[in-house]
């Protein structure tokens, strides 16, 4: 429905009546020109007939034009806002040295771990419209690669840029959550998660995984685990290294009321993610809301057009 931003601007309407008829006429001092009369009868018209059209109406058009389009004349555009599920995500991914193992598959052809992880992550990312969420990468050391936001695709961005090795090549699966859990506390979402994904053994820092898993329960924030490769620490030979350490991931889901995956292959991973889709729903539409489409620029031309003309008209007299 159209509309004005500021009416208010339409009190200015009569105000050239206003001023033609409360300021005196100015009289001419010193030498005058004499017009001939058919040049002054051309301008003046005498109020009748085209040349008073000329005289008055283009003036007249000048000024509605420049009133309405100091009024701001709009027009409403609704559009879907997006969604605010009211839920902070916080990705923790392992970036350690194991992470460049090439045992999982892209396209056809082996690839690095962290390859698949990245392009898998990525994508879930960009399908959380609505929720807060923020990076988490972890070696030797956890940092966040990005603070809480709603830019899902600033999120996605830093995934795909992550490199191995820049946080330390070793594994501190509790540090990386101790990190998240101290950012969760201070949050007032009514819902608070975190994705953990690791390939290997905590084997950095001084706090035990389980410890912070149940510090993970005391504050409400739920810990869903991915164990990442296919040999598990458990049931590996002796010659073969890069297990990933189940049991401990599996009861920091248990404790913190999350859940725990097991991947082993791409396809694995690809369905975890459609999985926590599922675990943690995001309302697909979010509440209406208004736009306005400006529409000044429409009398502001019809304005210059009609300050053209009476410039024209006066050279034509002249």
């Amino acid at each position: 429905m159209p509309g004005f931003a500021t009416p208010l601007f339409f009190l200015l309407l009569p105000l050239p009546l206003l001023a033609m008829g409360l300021l005196p006429p100015v009289r001419a001092q010193g030498a005058a020109l004499v017009v001939p009369g058919s040049i002054l009868a051309r301008f003046a018209g005498e109020g009748r007939g085209p040349s008073a059209l000329r005289r008055w109406g283009l003036p007249a058009m000048l000024w509605l034009a420049l009133v309405v389009a100091l009024a701001g004349p709009r027009v409403v555009v609704p559009a879907i806002a997006a969604p605010v599920s009211g839920r902070e995500i916080v990705l923790a991914l392992d970036l350690s040295g194991s992470m460049i193992t090439k045992d999982f598959e892209l396209d056809g052809k082996t690839a690095q771990r962290v390859d698949a992880v990245k392009r898998v992550a990525s994508a879930f990312v960009r399908r959380r419209q609505g929720d807060r969420l923020a990076l988490v990468l972890f070696g030797s050391e956890a940092y966040f690669a990005t603070p809480q936001t709603y830019d899902v695709e600033a999120v996605a961005g830093a995934i795909e840029e992550a490199t191995i090795g820049i946080s330390g090549r070793a594994t501190g699966i509790s540090g990386a959550l101790g990190l998240a859990l101290k950012r969760l506390r201070q949050s007032e979402a009514t819902s608070k998660v975190v994705i953990l994904l690791s390939d290997g053994v905590n084997n950095a820092g001084a706090v035990k995984p389980r410890d912070a898993a149940q510090l993970a329960a005391e504050t409400g924030v739920r810990v869903h685990t991915i164990a990442l490769g296919p040999n598990d620490l458990i049931d590996r030979k002796s010659a073969q290294r890069g297990g990933v350490d189940t049991d401990t991931l599996t009861a920091i889901a248990r404790i913190s009321g999350g859940t725990a995956f097991r991947v082993k292959t791409t396809a694995d991973l690809e369905r975890v993610t459609a999985a926590i889709d599922d675990l943690e729903s995001i309302e697909r539409e979010g509440p209406t809301a208004e736009f306005y489409r400006d529409l000044w620029m429409w009398p502001a031309m019809l304005a210059l057009l009609a300050a053209f003309g009476i410039m024209l008209d006066r050279r034509s007299l002249a």
